[in-house]
């Protein structure tokens, strides 16, 4: 039995620019699996349909088609049995101003039922660097610390499955490290963690499978590992103070001064060098790294930049040539 399924769900809306009557589908037909003890990704830009999808799966949003499931149970139909399941971390700073954590805490645990477990709030308060916050007022922490709490409160139960939207979002990088070493060894003792972030990275080092989210329909899902191999074999980095002409720039990559071309071989990376000195420009800390899931990420998004659907578990993903940079 999979700890999380969606099965066929859509999520339509009133259009709020169109005629009157008219809709926007926030979710297509989403149809994934997640495994009891799994740590996995879900992907996509802003707007895609992510915390749409968390919504649905926490009982918050009803969807318009479809169901979805956790631990078997129907989070519409038998919502009070999923919900004990499930604990979620939002991506707002939502908190009640008048108490301190360790009191935000305890309530929290009344409203699951769960009497007598101050061992593991104790635990949650230690793990997570809240000790010394633990009789402060909410209003009084910092956005990092009441990140913090909003991680404790959502495992105050003990859930077999975990949803962390965002959770690190704007927050420094201690408290990153503190959170993914505290939920990694959750999911080592058997929890189920689903994950949506913008720092690939985390989702590169943490997740054994993927999906990503384009328009609300899933555009690519497959392990991480077999993800990174459909991207091209490695990367050109380089720093220039120039600008790229328009058929290199169309290849490019580009953050500030910072310029990544993919590449599948030696001779494309000559091409692109050859050609950022004919055009004028001065390639400095010239570097060569593997693809990374960033890449992969760009890829998919890209091919799907039309709004065409893509359900399939391997993207069809190509790095492009240098001899194209060149034309």
């Amino acid at each position: 039995m999979p700890a999380i399924s969606f099965q066929s769900v859509s999520k339509t809306y009133p259009s709020p620019r169109g005629p009157k009557g008219a809709t926007f589908s926030a979710l297509d037909q989403v149809s994934l699996d997640v495994q009891a003890g799994e740590f996995f990704g879900l992907l996509g830009p802003n707007g895609a349909g992510k915390t749409t999808l968390i919504s649905v799966l926490a009982g918050l949003t009803r969807p318009t088609g479809g169901r979805a499931l956790v631990m078997g149970c129907d989070v519409q139909r038998d919502y009070a049995k999923a919900r004990r399941q499930i604990g979620v971390v939002p991506q707002e700073l939502v908190f009640d101003p008048f108490f301190n954590v360790r009191e935000s805490l305890r309530m929290q645990s009344g409203y699951f039922g769960v009497k007598n477990n101050q061992g593991w709030i104790d635990e949650l308060l230690e793990g997570l660097g809240l000790a010394d916050k633990a009789d402060a007022n909410m209003r009084q922490l910092s956005g990092g610390m009441k990140r913090r709490v909003l991680v404790a409160l959502a495992l105050v139960h003990k859930p077999a499955v975990i949803v962390l939207d965002e959770p690190t979002a704007g927050v420094d990088v201690e408290l990153r490290q503190t959170l993914w070493q505290f939920i990694a060894n959750l999911n080592k003792q058997g929890h189920t963690v689903l994950l949506t972030t913008h720092y690939l990275e985390e989702a590169e080092a943490l997740c054994g499978r993927i999906a990503m989210l384009k328009s609300g329909r899933v555009v690519a899902l497959d392990r991480t590992s077999a993800l990174l191999n459909t991207a091209a074999g490695s990367v050109l980095r380089f720093k220039t103070d120039g600008e790229l002409p328009p058929a290199l720039a169309a290849q490019s990559r580009a953050t500030g001064r910072i310029v990544q071309f993919p590449a599948r071989n030696a001779l494309e990376i000559e091409q692109y060098l050859s050609a950022v000195r004919e055009s004028g420009l001065h390639a400095e800390d010239v570097e060569i790294r593997k693809a990374d899931l960033e890449d992969v990420f760009l890829a998919v998004m890209t091919q799907h930049r039309d709004g065409a659907s893509g359900g399939g578990n391997r993207p069809a993903l190509a790095s492009t040539g240098a001899k194209a940079a060149l034309s």
